[in-house]
């Protein structure tokens, strides 16, 4: 009987934590908040009856001036793209560099769900392992709660400037914008592969 509670609590704490996190979904869509490129992926996640989505990102290149590596709170943003981006508009966001460090960097996707079971848990990471995704797992298992972190192996970080100053030739920066571009065609391919096989 004890279990049959346990169950019938974490049932109540899925149902209601779900309802919560469409909700947020439905306010950070309304705001645009959501890159668009993945909806459809979230969408299909959040029909299915042991699943929803928390978080998500679609993978993005980027140029970010910070005061040194690492310190997010204090980073700008120059650029930002979530799509293949041209080696102008790289150029063009390296121009607003002032001070700190300036770096191009890539991100892969990184999606954040909630699971009903363990063994849900377990079939979406298995999952998201078979379609590149090598870096999923059980992020955590707390109050009840199951999230898996869906995550790729694509990753650039490369400094290119300092206090203003240009540390590297606009040839090297157009290779790699040439990396990044192939790196986010790679993830963006993975993110079609899961859509499709769930």
């Amino acid at each position: 009987m004890q279990l049959w509670g346990e169950s019938m609590k974490f049932t109540e704490n899925f149902e209601r934590a779900k309802k919560d996190a469409l909700m947020s979904l439905e306010i950070a869509l309304r705001k645009g908040e959501v890159d668009e490129d993945i909806i459809p992926l979230l969408e299909k996640i959040n029909s299915m009856e042991n699943y929803f989505t928390t978080s998500s990102c679609s993978g993005r290149i980027s140029v970010m001036e910070m005061p040194h590596f690492g310190d997010k709170v204090n980073a700008k943003w120059l650029g930002k793209w979530h799509r293949e981006v041209k080696f102008e508009e790289v150029m063009e966001a390296i121009k607003k560099h002032r001070e700190g460090q300036l770096w191009l960097l890539v991100r892969s996707p990184i999606l954040h769900v909630g699971a009903r079971t363990l063994e849900d848990a377990v079939k979406l990471v298995n999952l998201a392992v078979s379609c590149g995704f090598k870096y999923s797992n059980i992020k955590s298992i707390s109050d009840r709660k199951l999230i898996v972190e869906i995550r790729s192996t694509e990753r650039l970080d490369a400094l290119l400037g300092e206090n203003g100053e240009l540390l590297v030739s606009e040839d090297y920066i157009r290779r790699l914008v040439n990396v990044a571009n192939a790196q986010l065609k790679r993830f963006k391919d993975k993110l079609r592969r899961l859509e499709k096989n769930l």
